[in-house]
């Protein structure tokens, strides 16, 4: 089984919060950045690249390559994997990925979306994401460093 150490959803995938400040404190030596529009970007990766901590390499894969090739890391590889959308967690943990608990930092407000902290807002379609990870025993909690308090994120959607 692959070491996924931590598995995160936020909309800017690597920044020097992910790249330096998780991938530190997890001790990962591996950021998989699953996501299907960066996977073809070689100059977004480059960039995304200076912003990850020198003791880790990256590997950007399409939703569909990860979930192919997840089982097939070495053992010695400790993954923190990064996803854009709760659509595309729900989709690796629908096609196998081994994905028990979720991390998300940052979903970026647009119109129809609910705003539920600073950093997260949600659509109606990610709130059905969010559900239907729970309702297949993957946690999901809302946490913007190592040093905030983890809120499960449907505690955060349910107030009103």
């Amino acid at each position: 089984m692959p070491n996924i150490l931590l598995t995160r959803i936020d909309n800017r995938l690597i920044h020097g919060q992910v790249g330096m400040t998780w991938t530190n404190w997890l001790g990962a030596n591996l950021v998989l950045v699953a996501d299907d529009l960066l996977a073809a970007d070689e100059t977004q990766q480059s960039l995304m690249d200076m912003a990850i901590s020198g003791s880790a390499e990256s590997r950007y894969f399409t939703l569909q390559k990860t979930i192919d090739v997840i089982h097939k890391a070495a053992d010695r590889q400790k993954i923190f994997m990064v996803v854009r959308t709760p659509q595309a967690a729900l989709q690796l943990v629908e096609g196998g990925v081994p994905i028990p608990a979720i991390n998300v930092g940052n979903l970026h407000y647009a119109e129809g979306k609910k705003q539920v902290t600073k950093v997260i807002s949600v659509s109606e379609d990610d709130i059905r994401c969010f559900r239907a990870l729970e309702e297949k025993g993957v946690h999901c909690t809302a946490q913007g460093t190592p040093d905030d308090k983890k809120t499960p994120i449907l505690s955060l959607i349910n107030q009103e």
